[in-house]
């Protein structure tokens, strides 16, 4: 007498909800996984949704400008007066010395009128201002000797 296996059903049963029985195992079905499809099948959306995604965007300054402070001739002058009373200026000689670069200034600009003689240290100073401060006896102190034009 033949004796019959009976077989393992090739029934599948459970687990085929939804997307099928192997549909979307590896993303598929959703187009890829992540920003897969971007230049492709996803383009409209990428369009809509980041359109910085590609190209340049822009560029990165590496070397920094540096803020210069600036003042006038006339301001120095005003407040020669309060500058001496604070030790930042001194009397030599009926001149008055000036560092501006302690003060936190690199230019001198001529604007303004100079009514007594200064001594005045700076990093840079136009001409106007030099020939103003020569006129009135006294004289500028460039740190590198050039004068801004």
């Amino acid at each position: 007498m033949v004796r019959v296996v009976k077989e393992k059903t090739k029934k599948l049963r459970g687990g085929s909800y939804g997307r099928g029985h192997k549909a979307g195992r590896g993303k598929g079905k959703r187009g890829g996984k992540g920003m897969a499809g971007l230049g492709k099948h996803r383009w409209i959306w990428m369009q809509v949704n980041m359109p910085d995604h590609y190209g340049g965007h822009g560029f990165v300054r590496h070397a920094q400008s540096v803020d210069v402070r600036a003042i006038n001739i006339g301001d120095i002058d005003r407040t020669s007066d309060r500058l001496i009373e604070k030790g930042v200026a001194k009397v030599d000689e009926d001149k008055v010395r000036v560092d501006l670069g302690k003060m936190g200034y690199g230019v001198l600009l001529g604007g303004g009128q100079v009514g007594r003689p200064f001594i005045i240290k700076v990093g840079r100073a136009t001409e106007k201002a030099i020939e103003k401060v020569k006129s009135a006896g006294g004289e500028v102190e460039t740190d590198g000797g050039d004068k801004e034009e």
